[in-house]
């Protein structure tokens, strides 16, 4: 969440040139693509640390977003052609957040709010997992979400990413370390009245802050605050693909794919924060693309960083080439 802190004042020519393996590609034509492909940029002031990002099935267009950390209970549906809030949805049911890291759509047309982080270092013995069906009309309203309590097999992890398969429905966690982590997959279904037990199903060499299925659940996009791995989905296994093409932003925390698959929209921490898009190559009109092109290289050694030394090499491209000062700030504890 608060682990990594790059300044907001980056950019320039400067950085464009040396950062040129991370920068996104420039957008496609508009064509018929759902609103938002072309990003767009938050306009609700109380959306300050924006830390998961989702497209709505139920409205095309629309984008849900949700504060990081205690906010609270809050969930907003952001219109892509405007980046205004169009409607905020206030949670009961369940108790008082702790830390909202991560947002996700189910094929049962819910919503899950992944309620994830620990900002201890993975001390807390459990988290949440909250789920609340996507309203079929955008206004300001309170919603009674079902609240699920989730602990992991071989103990605390602190996690950000969280992502529900379109077609199965299952629920996967990606933890959070600057050394890589595990991608841990839930109990099917979700048990609300029990403790439901996540276990570790792979390795994932990337220090994550979210991720996203394409719509068709054939691929799996990781990312992390300076770089991002493409994953073909099969069978409830991931197969490194490789780098994605993800923007340099002042603090990115959040994936999404458009709803037709053609686009990653990439958002970050911050007040009118932007989401940048990311066009997904070889997908053309199919939901998600089949070939996996949306990574740069397809042998893992594309542009981009991955891992604790990606991250460094990174930082220390932005200390050279701008003169940056102190890029890391510690985690706050609560």
């Amino acid at each position: 969440m608060r682990s990594y802190k790059a300044s907001s004042r980056v950019g320039g020519a400067a950085a464009a040139a040396v950062l040129l393996s991370v920068c996104a590609a420039g957008p496609a034509s508009a064509g018929d693509r759902p609103a938002g492909s072309d990003g767009f940029t938050l306009q609700d002031p109380r959306i300050t640390e924006s830390s998961g990002l989702a497209a709505s099935r139920a409205h095309p267009g629309v984008y849900w977003t949700h504060n990081d950390s205690d906010d609270g209970a809050y969930l907003y549906a952001v219109d892509g052609r405007t980046g205004k809030t169009v409607a905020t949805l206030t949670l009961t049911g369940i108790g008082s957040p702790r830390d909202v890291e991560a947002i996700s759509v189910g094929p049962d047309g819910d919503l899950y709010v992944g309620d994830i982080g620990d900002n201890l270092g993975g001390t807390w013995d459990h988290v949440w997992i909250y789920k609340v069906p996507e309203p079929k009309v955008l206004r300001d309203q309170t919603v009674r979400a079902t609240q699920y309590v989730v602990k992991y097999a071989d103990g605390p992890r602190n996690a950000e990413a969280m992502m529900v398969h379109p077609k199965t429905g299952r629920v996967y966690i990606v933890e959070k370390d600057e050394d890589g982590g595990g991608l841990y997959e839930g109990p099917d279904p979700l048990d609300s009245a029990a403790t439901n037990v996540f276990k570790r199903v792979a390795d994932i060499d990337l220090w994550v802050t979210d991720g996203a299925f394409s719509p068709d659940g054939r691929q799996l996009a990781l990312r992390g605050y300076f770089g991002g791995v493409a994953y073909s989905w099969k069978n409830g296994k991931p197969t490194r693909q490789g780098q994605l093409s993800v923007p340099m932003q002042p603090q990115g925390e959040s994936v999404t794919y458009t709803a037709d698959g053609r686009t990653l929209l990439y958002g970050s921490e911050g007040r009118g924060s932007s989401v940048k898009p990311v066009e997904v190559a070889g997908a053309g009109g199919n939901s998600g693309g089949s070939d996996g092109s949306s990574a740069d290289g397809g042998d893992g050694d594309g542009g981009g960083f991955t891992g604790k030394a990606g991250a460094v090499g990174a930082a220390v491209l932005l200390i050279v080439v701008l003169g940056v000062g102190r890029l890391v700030r510690r985690p706050k504890a609560k």
